[in-house]
């Protein structure tokens, strides 16, 4: 009776050994794969919204060789500054503005040129600040000889319309060579054939 007693109880040991081993393995098992399934499952949706998503366009990047716009401008300026500014200089000036009928604006202190087109003058004012010259025609110049003039003109809103660039042009070759001066562009560059070509257009 005692060795039966023995048999069961060792019987019951190894039953729950065994059963203990079994829970470990499930537990290890399948508990992971569970899991696995699970993260599975996860990105099956990720993916399927993803491709439901329409994809986002990529920025277009115009080559660097891509054609520029014309560079326009508000006004065309030349620079005509005197190698030798006395006041002789003034006083031919003066005879050449006249020569060309040029209006003195009072309120602005600048003379302005019809030419070809009298509702876009050509302005002629100081080539240094402030800017202003004052009215030649009446003897009234400042402490010291004017040292150079601008030359101003809008350009044509059509390049057919272009009567009063080749009166612009020709004023700057005029006063330049009349004076002895020397006819810088924008950059403060010597002005060129190609630059008067550029602003005939």
């Amino acid at each position: 009776m005692d060795n039966n007693n023995t048999t069961v109880l060792l019987l019951s040991v190894a039953s729950l050994l065994l059963a203990g081993i079994a829970t470990a393995i499930f537990i290890y098992i399948v508990v992971p794969w569970h899991k696995r399934r699970r993260a599975r499952a996860i990105a099956r949706k990720i993916a399927a919204k993803a491709a439901a998503t329409p994809p986002t366009p990529e920025p277009v990047v115009e080559p660097e060789t891509a054609a520029k716009p014309a560079q326009t401008f508000k006004q065309h300026s030349l620079f005509i500054l005197f190698n030798q500014p006395e006041e002789s200089t003034d006083q031919r000036l003066a005879e050449w503005l006249k020569s060309h009928n040029a209006q003195y604006d009072s309120l602005k202190h600048v003379f302005l040129i019809s030419g070809q087109q009298p509702a876009n003058p050509i302005t002629v004012t100081n080539a240094f600040l402030p800017g202003e010259l004052p009215d030649l025609y009446r003897d009234e110049q400042g402490t010291e000889a004017v040292r150079g003039i601008s030359l101003i003109v809008k350009p044509p809103l059509h390049k057919r319309r272009n009567q009063q660039m080749y009166v612009y042009v020709e004023l700057a070759k005029e006063v330049g060579s009349l004076l002895n001066a020397d006819v810088l562009d924008i950059h403060h560059q010597p002005v060129t054939e190609a630059t008067y070509a550029s602003i005939i257009g």
